[in-house]
């Protein structure tokens, strides 16, 4: 059978982008690509990029404050929210030109169009073309969900937040996961009253426990107002603002509501079961570990399968199915010891085993220190940083390593090197430290604190 092309891709974020132009690019494959958005995806577009420029917005008050202790004249007056929103919105118009620059260059097809999958080989646009090719790969991402409560409608979520007509005064957040912990300090350093709901006993559910501690008081440290085991009943409009029933019969006003509760895989209406691709129960396209579905010629990767949801991730995934399908190089992605951090501020960076989930396995030395790290310790602030290893005691393997501190992300992906090269404390223990740095605690903390 002769196909349009020799690989179709269904959706245009960072993992099915470099799929798309590696697959054209290295092995000369006819390929083409089908977003109904904006090309970049979840990440460059409503998630990590944009985030962390808000992340880095936010932080500039606190440094104006710090200056003045080291003798800098200096006043943070305000924040322009409209001028920073204008400046966001073209940088990821920057970015989403060189995401079709990269794809025309490699010599991908692209489409503005919806495509749902009609048979193995067989993709139908929204623009009613019809395409066959010898592969398809969906990488349509996730989407965020909203509670089913009464009201659930007038909230926001994580994709809307970006595009302000102007910051509230007051906002209600409603999860305790990473996106949920970002925006609530994010917007609290932005002056808005910050409420957080989360129906858990503990934010960040899945992260260690001294972390999430830690992350927990210094969001309250910020202004949030963080209620656990509380979650919302229902919402009305009231005025221009939004009245909040929570589940302990308590009523509450705010300006906004953000649901920060979770996001689904984005497989609604591709037509995928009906081909015979398996879903799991949250909508989540089963495949094995080289990305291939219940249909051969079908693949997926990314957020849409659910298995670790991390940009990065979904980028190795593209690459591997290349590799598999293109380049006759059977691989599987290894999932196992991915560092990832959570940018609250200070970021949370952690790659491998909780204390908790470490101690079920098997006995372990715990090393923790935490302290006020120098800069800001100098201008009289009281926050704290934890560095933390969880030691094998059998193997001296470090199975875990959690930081909490500034630039927390760029020193896991550093440490997580080590990590997953196996290294033993006392690695770390002979690697010299390096004077005066928050990181050089994680290779001079020579006795444990804890033991199981």
């Amino acid at each position: 059978m002769t196909f349009d092309y020799d690989l179709f891709v269904i959706g245009g974020g960072s993992g099915g982008v470099r799929a798309a132009r590696v697959a054209a690019g290295d092995t000369g494959a006819r390929v083409a690509l089908a977003e109904e958005d904006r090309y970049g995806g979840t990440c460059v577009i409503r998630g990590c990029v944009p985030k962390k420029l808000m992340v880095f917005a936010s932080g500039y008050g606190r440094m104006a404050e710090e200056a003045r202790s080291y003798g800098w004249d200096m006043q943070a007056v305000g924040f322009d929210w409209l001028a920073f929103r204008g400046k966001l919105h073209a940088e990821l118009d920057r970015l989403e030109g060189i995401y079709r620059r990269l794809l025309a260059n490699a010599g991908v097809e692209t489409f503005d169009a919806r495509a749902v999958v009609k048979d193995a080989h067989t993709v139908q646009l929204s623009t009613g073309e019809v395409k066959t090719a010898k592969h398809i790969l969906i990488a349509v991402g996730g989407w965020p969900t909203l509670a089913e409560i009464p009201g659930a409608e007038l909230a926001i979520t994580s994709n809307e937040i970006f595009h302000l007509d102007a910051l509230p005064k007051s906002m209600l957040i409603v999860g305790g996961g990473f996106i949920a912990c970002e925006f609530a300090g994010v917007m609290a350093r932005l002056g808005v009253q910050v409420t957080q709901f989360y129906r858990g006993e503990q934010i960040l559910r899945g992260f260690d426990d001294e972390a999430r501690e830690m992350v927990a008081q210094s969001l309250r440290d910020q202004g949030v107002t963080l209620l656990t085991g509380i979650n919302v009943a229902a919402m009305r409009r009231d005025g221009e603002g939004i009245q909040v029933d929570d589940t302990e019969g308590k009523i509450h006003h705010f300006d906004k509501v953000m649901f920060a509760t979770g996001r689904s895989p984005n497989t609604a209406g591709l037509g995928l079961e009906e081909v015979g691709v398996k879903l799991a129960k949250n909508g989540a396209i089963e495949v094995d570990a080289y990305s291939q579905t219940a249909i051969p010629s079908i693949y997926a990767i990314g957020d849409v399968t659910d298995r670790v949801n991390l940009t990065p991730v979904a980028i190795r995934e593209g690459m591997a199915f290349v590799e598999t399908v293109f380049k006759g190089n059977p691989t599987p992605v290894d999932h196992d010891l991915i560092p990832s951090a959570v940018f609250t501020q200070p970021e949370l960076g952690t790659i491998g085993l909780t204390e908790a989930e470490a101690a079920k396995q098997e006995p372990i030395e715990v090393y923790s220190t935490s302290f006020r790290p120098m800069q800001s310790s100098f201008a009289g602030g009281e926050e704290k940083v934890l560095m933390k290893l969880v030691v094998s005691k059998a193997t001296r393997r470090v199975l875990g390593c959690h930081i909490v501190a500034p630039d927390a992300g760029d020193m896991i992906q550093l440490a997580g090197i080590a990590v997953k090269m196996g290294a033993t404390k006392e690695d770390f223990d002979r690697t010299v430290a390096v004077h005066p740095t928050m990181a050089e605690e994680i290779v001079t903390m020579k006795a444990p604190v804890r033991t199981t």
